[in-house]
């Protein structure tokens, strides 16, 4: 097995340990469950934002350490005040070093769409989403089926979430649904980990007409805006700030680089 298929195996057992644990009842029980979502393409194609999405990571299985030591409140408050556009938190733990409560924090320091990344296989981990204060889902098209991206996406939707779908590959454009908000193009091989920009100036002509975003790879601003002028609404962008020092303030410097430079 891949590294993928090795977390998506470890997710199906946590998951049903999960809901064990705490049945979807009770997680509709959550304040957060109640608040009204932030629209996450709303906010990437605000004209006063900078269409970035920053990501709080601590780790990821090719990289063991990427900040472990990184501050969750400052990290995404900073973010939040460089001008980012919306925050994607992990809460995978086994692999990731996320976790529910990481996504909670940042919810309640800021007013900005947060994004649950996460590997999402069953519609619990949807509900699980909304009650610690998501306003967005991530399905990665690699592990989901058509079917399985059409009922999970509309679930989402229909408790006031919005969908960011990740693309690997241009064969999986075919399983965009109509419930998808945004869709991500990836550019990290899965087979290498390598990555390219040139994978989603590639892809963007058969794209579907919605928010779509760039995501892995992007060091630079003069790369966002070539990506912009492509026809990217947004980025996502993790590594490169989380790697650094000062996560919020390498946002901050590259947002500013980007605007001045679009």
């Amino acid at each position: 097995m891949n590294i993928l298929d090795i977390i998506v195996h470890h997710k199906r057992k946590e998951v049903a340990e999960r809901k064990e644990l705490l049945p979807v009842e009770l997680l509709k029980a959550s304040e957060y469950y109640k608040r009204e979502a932030y629209s996450l393409s709303g906010f990437i194609k605000s004209a006063d934002k900078s269409g970035v999405i920053a990501e709080y990571k601590r780790k990821s299985p090719s990289k063991p350490e990427i900040n472990l030591d990184a501050k969750i409140e400052e990290i995404t408050k900073g973010y939040s005040l460089a001008g980012a556009s919306a925050l994607s938190v992990l809460t995978d733990e086994y692999f990731f070093g996320g976790g529910s409560s990481y996504l909670s924090t940042a919810r309640a320091l800021n007013e900005i769409p947060v994004l649950r990344k996460d590997f999402i296989i069953d519609s619990y981990q949807i509900h699980e989403a909304k009650s610690i204060g998501a306003d967005a889902i991530l399905l990665i098209a690699e592990i989901l089926t058509i079917d399985e991206v059409k009922d999970l996406s509309a679930e989402a939707n229909d408790i006031g979430l919005e969908v960011l779908m990740e693309l690997h590959d241009d064969r999986q454009v075919k399983k965009i649904s109509k419930n998808v908000q945004v869709v991500g193009v990836n550019n990290r091989d899965l087979k290498t980990f390598k990555t390219n920009i040139q994978y989603s100036l590639d892809i963007i002509e058969i794209l579907p007409d919605i928010c779509k975003i760039s995501e892995s790879g992007i060091h630079s601003a003069a790369q966002m805006v070539e990506l912009y002028q492509a026809g990217y609404d947004g980025f996502l962008i993790g590594e490169r700030f989380m790697s650094s020092e000062d996560p919020a303030f390498e946002c901050r410097k590259l947002i500013n680089e980007y605007k001045s430079l679009r």
